[in-house]
């Protein structure tokens, strides 16, 4: 997947919060995540990330 710094995310699984939007703060072996609502971040494992991944609801402009 081409995910970049910038990009929003569906995921599968909601946050505890019952958000499923996320924004993406880091990209490399992991990924770094922002809750859309709570602003809370966290990282995730890339592969774990990628597997969960439901849509890109918006890119990154370059």
């Amino acid at each position: 997947m081409n995910i970049q710094v910038g990009d929003i995310l569906e995921m599968k699984k909601p946050h505890p919060c019952k958000c499923k939007t996320f924004l993406v703060l880091r990209v490399g072996m992991d990924f770094k995540l922002q809750c859309e609502n709570c602003k809370h971040q966290f990282m995730i494992p890339r592969s774990r990330a990628e597997k969960n991944i439901r849509k890109v609801i918006s890119k990154a402009e370059n």
